[in-house]
């Protein structure tokens, strides 16, 4: 049974390693010299005119991520919707408590108003 998950550990273990590598090679071999030049803002290769602090609105930010949470529910869900046949009524279920959830999260998104533009 052990040998089943073998390949999955292998995997993880292999991709943490890709992961962490190049972090860890440009760490080391990066040139250490740091002074006051290298350490300002800029944007765009271009100095920073004025303050370089600029409000976002908060609205964006939610915007997004209820974009996010909604877009991994699709990722979710096709799969579960391609093999809806072979899986049986277990994992329908499973699936409409999820669908569930979901729509409780959007409910919720909604009646705070994170849906409405300004």
């Amino acid at each position: 049974m052990l040998d089943q998950f073998a390949f999955i550990g292998v995997f993880l273990v292999v991709a943490l390693i890709f992961g962490i590598a190049p972090i860890a090679i440009a760490f080391v071999l990066r040139p250490k010299k740091p002074n006051l030049r290298k350490a300002e803002t800029y944007e765009c290769g271009i100095e920073a005119r004025g303050t370089a602090w600029v409000q976002f609105k908060v609205q964006y930010y939610v915007f997004a991520l209820a974009f996010v949470v909604f877009d991994v529910e699709a990722v979710f869900l096709l799969p579960w919707a391609l093999a809806y046949h072979a899986l049986g009524l277990y994992a329908v279920i499973e699936a409409i408590i999820f669908i569930m959830i979901l729509l409780a999260a959007l409910a919720y998104v909604w009646r705070k108003g994170a849906l409405e533009w300004m």
